[in-house]
Formats: structure tokens, sequence, C-alpha cells
């Protein structure tokens, strides 16, 4: 379910300071979040965030096409594995 257009995107306070604080001194070190759910704005492309999904933080650089998406969208929380395997089977001789 959408979020109201009348509210905005949800973009986490803490994570903004800490990228407009990254931008001053011009530092590049990855942002540790456990914030999935905050979109990202403008102001957070070319920086790098740790997104938390569950057991592990994942790197992710985020770039133009990112914007508007949301931070846990990159952070997969599930390893896919591929789908059944097809096992040959010995034909028995008897």
């Amino acid at each position: 379910m959408g979020r109201s257009s009348k509210k905005g995107p949800y973009v986490d306070p803490r994570i903004l300071k800490k990228v407009l604080k990254q931008k001053g001194t011009g530092s590049r070190d990855p942002i540790k979040t456990w914030s999935r759910p905050c979109q990202i704005p403008p102001e957070f492309v070319g920086h790098t965030f740790q997104v938390h999904n569950g057991k592990n933080f994942i790197k992710v650089f985020v770039l133009e096409t990112m914007v508007g998406h949301r931070l846990g969208e990159f952070s997969h929380t599930r390893i896919f594995r591929g789908h059944g395997k097809v096992v040959a089977r010995e034909i028995s001789k008897t």
C-alpha cells in the first residue's frame, strides 16, 4: 500500500543527516542502516549504504536510477538457490 501523497516520501531523518554531513566533509565511508523502508531521495546518489537484511549488512551503492525506490529493495532477505534440480537416475537392469 502506498504512502499518502499529502505526507510525501518517507526519508529517515537520521540517515539524511548523516548523508548531508558526509557531503560537507567529503568522506565516502558506508553508512550503516537498519531502515529498509527509507526511500532514496536525490541527495543519496553517489553514497554507499550498508543495509541490514535480517542477518548481514549488504553494501548498496546508490545510482540515479534508484531514486524513488526503497533501500530494502536492494538488500534481499532471501537467497534464491534455483528451482528443483533434475537428478539423473540409473536404470537398473533386471
